[in-house]
């Protein structure tokens, strides 16, 4: 019985992603946990051995939240199947992030088509680490759908794939190590040294659930391209895992994404990854966006069937 509960309350808290998304009314484990990290960075990187204090505050951290989550996992068990059930509901649905990030994403196209060029560069400018300023209409688009491939792996798999590792400790764990990186895994000169450790194990964490997300991405689409993509730009990123969902979908949409762009003050010279240099459009985005709920809903379909399968 109670192993239909918590299998339940997966696929509950899967509709109660599509339908609500991350509404910002309700108290959310991210933003607490980038609270945290906030304050740690604030206090640590300053002085020598800034490497060390990032190892520091990234295993202090990681090592609370896992054990707090398991903790409540435990006492919440021992009240019974139901009360586990409502755990796993509540909080596998902070994990998964897929109607927010389709959301956003669709802001920023509308936004280009109803406003202009600077309120797409705008509203760009609240889901990407580039610089924005200077995007024309085609860097914009390639810009969000990049976006929706790689964080349709960072939203959506790589937590369900460390849910049905570890349960709901382990995919907390991930969205806090994951919320480091989008914090202070970069390569400036403020977090060079003490973000070193926290980009290395974000790389390492989504190693699997990268290239799991692209095949997905193959399996919803049928497009043997798209498998071929991932061969041949896959490794080609300058990120050892983004390139594979973002060479899926380059492959499933047959365009080109990657060149050249501005991070925090500095160019980087990404490479291409597709040859079909065509002009996006919005319909492009409408793939996308179906390619993300598809790949969204298998994952759990294939998370329910192990669960099923173990038990």
């Amino acid at each position: 019985m109670e192993d239909s509960i918590v299998i339940s309350a997966v696929f509950m808290a899967y509709l109660l992603d599509l339908l609500l998304g991350d509404p910002s009314y309700l108290p959310h484990p991210i933003v607490y946990f980038g609270k945290m990290i906030a304050k740690g960075e604030n206090v640590l990187n300053n002085g020598k051995h800034r490497i060390l204090k990032g190892v520091v505050l990234v295993m202090t951290l990681l090592l609370l939240v896992f054990a707090s989550f398991y903790g409540l996992q435990k006492l919440v068990q021992s009240q019974g199947p139901y009360a586990s059930g409502l755990f796993v509901m509540v909080f596998f649905f902070f994990g998964l992030a897929n109607r927010t990030l389709v959301k956003e994403g669709r802001m920023v196209f509308d936004a280009l088509e109803q406003k202009g060029l600077e309120a797409g560069r705008q509203q760009l400018s609240r889901i990407v680490g580039r610089d924005t300023s200077e995007l024309n209409e085609q860097q914009i688009r390639t810009a969000v759908l990049e976006t929706m491939a790689e964080n349709l792996s960072d939203g959506v798999v790589a937590p369900m794939f460390w849910y049905a590792l570890l349960g709901i400790p382990g995919m907390m764990a991930y969205k806090l190590i994951n919320t480091f990186d989008s914090m202070i895994a970069y390569k400036n000169e403020r977090y060079i040294q003490f973000g070193r450790f926290a980009a290395i194990l974000d790389d390492a964490v989504n190693f699997i659930p990268a290239r799991i997300t692209g095949l997905l991405m193959v399996l919803v689409s049928f497009s043997l391209r798209a498998f071929r993509y991932m061969f041949l730009f896959g490794n080609k990123h300058s990120s050892p895992n983004a390139g594979y969902p973002e060479s899926a979908l380059a492959g499933i949409l047959d365009v080109r994404f990657g060149g050249p762009n501005i991070y925090h003050g500095k160019l980087i010279e990404k490479p291409f990854i597709g040859y079909n240099n065509r002009p996006l459009l919005y319909k492009d985005f409408k793939i996308s966006a179906r390619i993300n709920h598809a790949v969204c809903l298998l994952s759990v379909i294939v998370l329910i069937v192990i669960q099923i399968y173990l038990n």
